[in-house]
């Protein structure tokens, strides 16, 4: 049986095109949720016009459906709460951007 913290991991190695850092290090994704196999990702964008918002989406998407056992992958887009780098973002990440 899949668990969260393989989703989480599988997710690390997606990148902010943008920034080249990790979704996940971003804050970027704010819940996995497994049930009977399937994956409900939800996590939000830098910015709501965030223009490689559907290659992210899709390789969240790509390295979910990877993992053995899964199911339907779901990657729920929201922006509630705005993503802020200050509260969500790792501490590495908040060094690497100058958010101290």
């Amino acid at each position: 049986m899949i668990t969260e913290e393989q989703v989480r991991e599988a997710i690390r190695v997606v990148e902010d095109p943008e920034i080249g850092i990790s979704i996940l290090e971003l804050g970027l994704i704010y819940d996995t949720e497994i049930e009977d196999n399937n994956v409900k990702v939800t996590m939000t964008l830098t910015s709501p016009f965030c223009p490689v918002g559907p290659f992210i989406t899709s390789q969240v998407e790509a390295v979910v459906s990877s993992l053995p056992d899964v199911g339907k992958v779901d990657v729920d887009i929201t922006f509630s709460p705005p993503w802020d780098p200050r509260t969500m973002a790792s501490d590495e990440v908040k060094a690497m951007l100058g958010l101290w």
